[in-house]
């Protein structure tokens, strides 16, 4: 397993959203001739860009070390007997009870890990 090492874990806010209800924090490019953000002036806040990309190696991978594979019915898991050591399913949030069930029994088959198994499924009391 690759050690994740993130370079950036704060969000790129946009600029003036902090200052103003109007204005979102999403990221948005600064574009005004006289922008001090976009001219990168110091003291200002820092500019999106390609260079605070993650390593490829990591990139997607959970703290697991898996990458999550969203998976709706048994079918879906076929698509991931071959790379069961790399990524994991997880469950639709949609995907009913009994549905559900069937897609956990043929992940144990398929030695599968699924990230969210006890979700939604409670385990039969026994008298």
């Amino acid at each position: 397993m690759v050690h994740i090492i993130k370079k950036k874990t704060t969000r790129f806010n946009r600029h003036f959203s902090d200052r103003y209800d109007r204005v979102g924090a999403s990221w948005r490019r600064p574009k005004g001739i006289d922008s001090v953000v976009r001219r990168k002036w110091r003291g200002q806040i820092r500019m999106a860009n390609i260079g605070y990309g993650n390593a490829k190696a990591t990139r997607n991978v959970h703290p697991d070390g898996l990458k999550h594979f969203n998976v709706h019915n048994e079918k879906d898991l076929e698509l991931l007997l071959m790379r069961n050591t790399t990524h994991a399913a997880v469950i639709g949030s949609k995907v009913g009870k009994k549905t559900r069930i069937c897609i956990i029994n043929r992940a144990k088959e398929l030695d599968i890990k699924i990230v969210n198994e006890s979700a939604k499924v409670r385990k039969e009391e026994t008298d």
